[in-house]
């Protein structure tokens, strides 16, 4: 029965695929992730009209001392230095 419900409902094996549903570890909070990994603040960028796209700017070890107690605004701007930029994708299953 499960081939025949994945040929009427596609969208269910995308979803067991991915699991893009679930969010792990259960019960945390991933708009805070100062609670989950120091130093570090939730951001959203517009891609796109209509597409916004969720990221965490984490400073390095080397500038935690600077970074603690700043706000969003110091993180922005800390992205503009001469500094360079990592960007780490994930991938598109589970969650930041």
């Amino acid at each position: 029965s499960v081939p025949f419900l994945v040929c009427l409902f596609p969208s269910l094996l995308t979803k067991f695929v991915y699991l893009n549903f679930l969010a792990f570890p259960f019960f945390t909070d991933f708009r805070r992730p100062e609670l989950l990994v120091n130093n570090t603040i939730s951001l959203h960028l517009t891609t796109e009209p209509g597409v916004t796209v969720g990221i965490w700017h984490t400073v390095p070890g080397s500038r935690a001392a600077e970074a603690r107690g700043r706000d969003q605004r110091w993180y922005e701007e800390a992205l503009a230095d001469a500094h360079p930029v990592i960007i780490y994708l994930h991938g598109n299953g589970g969650t930041r």
